[in-house]
């Protein structure tokens, strides 16, 4: 009997084996870190008691359960708040989705970071990830310290094995993973993708909790990107307006769209200066824009309510939710998949779409995706063949819009990101609904009644209110870039859309499923809510140099440094932690109290704007921290008292004062 038990023992233990040995080679998981809400320092109550509730939002306009309820009493009101005419649903379900989509949804961006780019590739592993994580002992970090696993030379740098490096990545109290960033085991292979909650959250040092919605001012990408082993794929994002400069002799050659012989660029130098350029993005700044120029921008905050149009331009300013949804969406199928925008290269780069994708998938760290010139297939074939979602350009879960592939106000390449199952934009609108319940804790300092009143007495005096006025301190303009002073470069940087624009801006009906059927109903996108100069303005479009938007500022304790470049940034003291080289380049936080001084204080800016320019790397990057030349400080007439008051009125403001 204990034989014939032990010999089914063995048996059962052997199908167990196997059976788990065919799931970890075959199968797909992911593991991804949501914080409870009683780990999160924002206020738990929004959904009950928080914002006034809104049941639906149609093109922007917010439908409160009290005018629904009149609404739905005739046949004309239901129409409006039906999906035909562009209406959305908010409930909890969908804030429920939106805060699922924030913390856990890559849209299936590992498959671009770690199959194309190789992400874990180089000489951060997830290992060494997880290493560094077990090494807190629970205590979370704002900061994740990862050991490099090897030795290597990253543009002109070294990096030595066993080097502790600033990752930025925020590990919350007792998580045995980092914020937005979930691994996937895809038949045998470890991969890492980026969700919202990666560059819009941040770990409490004080606490070890999460603050939702606000910017992760640690988070080093482009050390990240750069320590790829494939950094070459996000070539557009950086300095590098001619990629024919890297054609050698003995560079490969294709067959261009047009069926002629055209040479792909030399895979290691331009991976080199790709290198470079990524590894001189301070931490918490990201380039989302593909105008083949640096400009990186500060990571923007999510205490999104009623500060539309978004975007440091603007551009996010039609469709659902005033643009928070095609924002939203522009981060994902842009920022997140370089693949997407093959099919508009030509028209946006003058790069041929053969060449294009070739030079994107010539070095991709799996083998799989990686692209041989010698096997005599176009790229784009090639492509087709190894993409998950072969319909479609990229890697990503995308739709294409009925104006693809030329752009739209709602889609700057003509794509939204969507997944199986769920329908068109339903997880980009999650996410907007969500992030508009966000407001931010209460900053930790002490201040009293009569400093704030005195500070909001400053605050009008000084004219501060001419612009960020209302609720939510903004009056939601776009200011022309020469009005504003600020470096122009990033206000042109969408001025390449024109070339493949679509003024007629249409998208599938909210309830469309995906995958989208062939008779999928379209609808045109209202534009009354914004002028043809806001357009101009936010894309750089009719030879117009472009704007920027009045930031809201909900919040903006937690988001220093500041201005649209991100340049003000001062720390801890103000003597000598002077710019984004006395702070970010110096591994310290900008304060923000000093840096909000900066922002009203001419003379601590002149100094801010010197420590900058003392920079090469920023100078290449349009960092300079200039700009919106609007003091109040003894010049001007008001006290070093009446600094303080405004300083810390402003960084009270949570957007839900009256």
């Amino acid at each position: 009997m204990p034989n014939k038990f032990l010999r089914w023992s063995s048996v059962v233990f052997i199908i167990f084996i196997l059976g788990g040995a065919i799931a970890f080679f075959t199968g797909h998981y992911r593991l991804a870190y949501t914080p409870s809400f009683d780990k999160v320092l924002n206020s738990n109550e929004i959904y009950q008691n928080g914002r006034p509730e809104e049941t639906y939002n149609v093109w922007g306009e917010s439908i409160s359960k009290k005018e629904a309820e009149t609404l739905l009493a005739t046949k004309e009101g239901k129409k409006k708040l039906s999906p035909e005419e562009g209406a959305v649903k908010v409930d909890n379900n969908l804030l429920d989705l939106g805060r699922d989509v924030f913390y856990q949804e890559t849209f299936g961006n590992e498959v671009f970071l770690s199959d194309v780019m190789g992400i874990l590739d180089g000489p951060i592993s997830i290992w060494n990830i997880s290493k560094a994580i077990l090494a807190l002992r629970g205590k979370g970090t704002n900061n994740l310290q990862v050991e490099l696993s090897e030795t290597v030379e990253v543009g002109d740098q070294t990096f030595e094995k066993g080097e502790k490096i600033d990752t930025g990545l925020a590990v919350p109290k007792g998580s045995l993973m980092p914020l937005g960033m979930p691994v996937t085991l895809d038949r045998g292979k470890l991969k890492a993708g980026v969700t919202c909650a990666a560059c819009h959250a941040q770990v409490d040092t004080t606490t070890g909790k999460v603050v939702e919605g606000a910017t992760n001012t640690n988070f080093n990408v482009g050390l990240l990107m750069a320590m790829a082993s494939n950094s070459a794929a996000y070539f557009t994002h950086t300095e590098k307006k001619n990629i024919e400069a890297y054609i050698e002799v003995s560079s490969p050659s294709v067959k261009s769209s047009e069926g002629k012989e055209e040479q792909l660029p030399d895979a290691g130098q331009l991976e080199k200066d790709v290198e470079k350029t990524l590894l001189s993005w301070p931490p918490g700044f990201f380039d989302a824009t593909v105008d083949q120029k640096a400009n990186p921008t500060q990571v923007g905050d999510s205490f999104t309510f009623g500060d539309h149009p978004y975007s440091w331009s603007g551009m996010g300013m039609a469709g659902a939710f005033n643009g928070l949804t095609t924002l939203s969406n522009n981060v994902h199928a842009q920022g997140a998949d370089a693949l997407a925008q093959s099919s508009i290269s030509k028209g946006m780069f003058d790069i041929d779409k053969e060449v294009y994708i070739g030079t994107i998938l010539q070095r991709a760290a799996n083998k799989n995706f990686r692209y041989d010139p010698d096997t005599g297939k176009k790229p784009s074939e090639f492509l087709k063949e190894v993409a998950p979602h072969p319909d479609t350009p990229g890697v990503n879960h995308l739709v294409k819009l009925p104006s693809f592939p030329n752009v739209t106000l709602v889609a700057p390449d003509g794509l939204v990101v969507s997944t199986p199952g769920y329908r068109v934009n339903e997880q980009n609108n999650a996410v907007a609904a969500y992030q508009n319940t966000l407001v931010p804790p209460k900053p930790n300092r002490e201040t009293d009644k009569a400093t704030m009143e005195q500070g909001r007495k400053v605050f009008e005096d000084a004219g501060c209110i001419k612009c960020h006025a209302g609720r939510y301190k903004t009056n939601n303009k776009i200011i022309p870039a020469k009005e504003a002073g600020t470096n122009p470069s990033r206000a042109k940087a969408l001025a390449g859309t024109e070339k493949v624009w679509e003024e007629e801006a249409s998208i599938y009906s909210p309830d469309t499923p995906v995958p989208v059927p062939n008779a999928a109903r379209k609808l045109k996108i209202p534009l009354n809510n914004f002028s043809k100069k806001d357009v101009e303005l936010a894309f750089a479009h009719n030879e117009s140099d472009g704007g920027y938007k009045v930031k809201g500022l909900a919040g903006v304790y937690w988001q220093a440094p500041y201005l649209h470049d991100g340049g003000v940034a001062v720390g801890p003291d103000k003597n000598s932690d002077l710019g984004i080289p006395g702070t970010l380049h110096k591994g310290k936080r900008p304060d923000p109290y000093n840096s909000m001084l900066a922002m009203i204080d001419e003379s601590l800016r002149d100094q801010v704007i010197e420590a900058n320019h003392s920079s090469p790397d920023l100078r290449k990057l349009n960092i300079e921290g200039t700009g919106h030349a609007f003091w109040a400080d003894e010049k001007r007439g008001f006290t070093k008292e009446e600094q303080d008051a405004l300083i810390e009125y402003v960084l009270q403001i949570d957007g839900e004062e009256n």
